[in-house]
């Protein structure tokens, strides 16, 4: 009888998780409607028209969401800060 494989057990292959997103996506492919969508809103939250163009490929939207996402997350927590 042959050994099983025990996924418990036997390790796990890398995730491409961790890839950049220009890894992760073809290049070449437009962005998603999702992505077209999530981009404009966070675009218009960051003050950042033109971040938004709708013919971004996927992996340089996902870039700019990502940077779009940071920027106003460090305004978030600026805004938060209170002197002490």
């Amino acid at each position: 009888m042959w050994p099983r494989k025990n996924p418990k057990l036997d390790p796990q292959p890398a995730s491409n998780a961790e890839k950049a997103p220009q890894e992760r996506v073809s290049g070449q492919e437009p962005m998603t409607g999702a992505q077209a969508s999530y981009l404009k809103t966070l675009s218009e939250q960051a003050r950042e028209p033109d971040a938004y163009d709708e013919a971004l490929t996927k992996a340089a939207a996902s870039g700019r969401i990502a940077a779009l996402k940071a920027k106003l997350a460090k305004e978030k927590n600026a805004g938060s800060e209170r002197p002490g």
